[in-house]
């Protein structure tokens, strides 16, 4: 049973175990639950983030250890996690959720510093680390655009 809830919650509901993308797919699970669950509601998101981002750290670092690979594709709780980051203080409107996404998904993929830096520390903690800093650029990109249009 505590190996299917760590599972669970490590692959975003089993949204890890994506043929394509995995990354991709934890990252939109992210942006439909703060979307249309949270409501845009910063408090549940900020929340969330908070319990998700320890209890993440804990689960990939689990699945890392027991699947004996350092970052395992099928772990997407950190693209959860980063994703909630880059919605912080972005208003509820389907136009900026979409461009958190992409610049999160860009943030995250091309990795400039230190976000490279962040995936070397080891286990769970670089596993999520990384994405929280992609995240946190997303969320300045977003922002500064918001104040430029």
């Amino acid at each position: 049973m505590k190996k299917a809830l760590i599972y669970s919650f490590g692959t975003g509901l089993g949204t890890g175990f994506s043929p394509v993308a995995p990354g991709t797919a934890g990252s939109t699970l992210a942006v439909l639950v703060a979307y249309f669950l949270f409501r845009g509601n910063q408090t549940y998101l900020l929340l969330s983030l908070l319990v998700c981002l320890p209890l993440g750290i804990g689960a990939a670092s689990w699945m890392a250890d027991q699947l004996r690979i350092p970052d395992p594709s099928i772990v997407v709780i950190d693209e959860v996690v980063g994703m909630w980051v880059a919605l912080l203080g972005v208003a509820w409107n389907w136009k900026l959720f979409a461009l958190a996404f992409v610049l999160f998904r860009l943030f995250d993929v091309v990795k400039p510093p230190p976000v490279r830096q962040l995936e070397s520390l080891h286990g769970g903690l670089g596993i999520m680390l990384d994405d929280v800093m992609a995240g946190f650029y997303a969320l300045v990109a977003v922002h500064l655009i918001g104040l430029l249009f």
